[in-house]
């Protein structure tokens, strides 16, 4: 990486949100905008205004460190106004959350809120209120409420996961399969309250999550030594189809870093070697960058998704449409996640991967004019503006990795 991550995070990526995004009568972030930055609409996705409140909260933290230019207190009164907007018109009764609102607070123009839609939505929500709640003095009563309810939507949340109970728009997970993705938010958002609460719920909530990855027995989990499951099916039987074949490059390399941050003991010896193999299966040899999903088995050149399909899933529809483009976050949190684990190892063929995936990602993601990323590419790397999960511009993933990465050049 040629620039260093704090360069880029200040003069393209914190600059562009400060000036289009951030909206500082009601507190909050304005997201939908096209691929090129052109808003379409005011309404606030409670999913970005979580991980809005909690970035603005590690930004108010690294900036009062030392580590990032930016006034703390400004980072701190984001993080702040925007979980207080969480609070106030996103949690409901459950508790669970509001998927979409208006700028204010109030239903959308549409008329539709999308009120327990998504459990997804609801554990960003909780992310974002530990955030807001972290930059708060320990006495703060708000403190103690925003962290209350970040533990009960964390609670929630795992409960029904776990009783297949739990919609997550806008990837739902069919009957008879269990997700990774749930697992990696259980993980990382109960790890991120914790730091708050230091409380034991939420401590068990990350031990239940990791036991999901690793399993009590060898083969019961996630993620094994030579391949890895994002929908694990529960009978043999849906083995050869598209959900239980396909797998998604990004969402490992990203709950690889969180376990890391997570476990307090070294991580299990093939884990290094899984990553290796998840960048091998996901690496476009021709045009360069990583498929969004690609097949576990690598048997095909490009490595597109195979397998039955069931004909009437609405994932198995995004898999098969998506599965070539080249997505911002995917990048970002494979920059972070091999960096990590280079250091953590020693291993050269890490650090290659992530020389590699940084050359790739400042070529082809940041937008010619200097200001934030195109975050949408085809496979050839050319900006499109399609919608590829939900109809935004999201500040989150970039500016997390930079900022983490950051972190480990140890700056100031």
């Amino acid at each position: 990486m040629t620039t260093s991550p704090r360069v880029l995070l200040e003069t393209e990526i914190l600059p562009w949100w400060e000036k289009n995004g951030v909206d500082g009568e009601s507190g909050g972030v304005f997201t939908c905008f096209t691929n090129n930055g052109k808003r379409l609409s005011d309404d606030k996705i409670t999913w970005s205004q979580g991980r809005w409140a909690w970035l603005c909260a590690q930004l108010h933290a690294d900036s009062l460190a030392g580590r990032l230019t930016g006034e703390p207190s400004t980072w701190a009164s984001r993080a702040r106004a925007t979980s207080a907007f969480i609070f106030e018109h996103a949690v409901l009764d459950g508790p669970v959350t509001a998927f979409r609102l208006s700028s204010k607070g109030g239903t959308p123009a549409d008329g539709d809120a999308g009120a327990g839609s998504s459990v997804l939505a609801d554990l960003y929500a909780a992310l974002g209120l530990a955030g807001g709640a972290s930059s708060l003095d320990k006495g703060d009563p708000e403190r103690a409420r925003w962290s209350e309810a970040a533990v009960s939507l964390l609670a929630h949340a795992e409960r029904r996961i776990a009783d297949r109970t739990a919609p997550s728009e806008p990837y739902p997970v069919r009957a008879g399969f269990t997700d990774a993705a749930s697992l990696m938010l259980l993980l990382h958002v109960g790890s991120e309250i914790h730091k708050v609460t230091l409380c034991e719920e939420t401590a068990a909530v990350v031990d239940r999550a990791m036991l999901g990855f690793f399993g009590a027995t060898p083969g019961a989990g996630m993620w094994q030594p030579e391949h890895w499951w994002e929908f694990r099916p529960d009978s043999v039987d849906d083995c050869d189809t598209l959900l239980a074949r396909h797998v998604t490059p990004g969402h490992l390399l990203e709950a690889l870093w969180m376990a890391a941050d997570a476990c307090a003991t070294p991580l299990p010896d093939w884990i290094p070697d899984l990553a290796v193999r998840c960048l091998e299966l996901g690496w476009d040899t021709w045009h360069g960058g990583l498929f969004r999903y690609v097949d576990r088995f690598g048997q095909h050149t490009p490595n597109r998704p195979v397998g039955r399909l069931f004909g009437d899933d609405p994932y198995e529809t995004l898999v098969r449409r998506t599965w070539d483009t080249k997505l911002w976050w995917v990048h970002v949190e494979a920059m972070y996640a091999t960096r990590l684990l280079a250091g953590h190892t020693g291993r050269r063929d890490l650090k290659g991967w992530h020389d590699r995936l940084s050359e790739y990602t400042l070529k082809t993601f940041p937008s010619p004019d200097g200001q934030e990323w195109l975050q949408i590419r085809d496979r050839a790397g050319r900006p499109i503006d399609t919608v590829v999960a939900l109809p935004v511009k999201d500040p989150f993933h970039i500016a997390r990795a930079l900022l983490l990465l950051n972190r480990l050049d140890g700056t100031p």
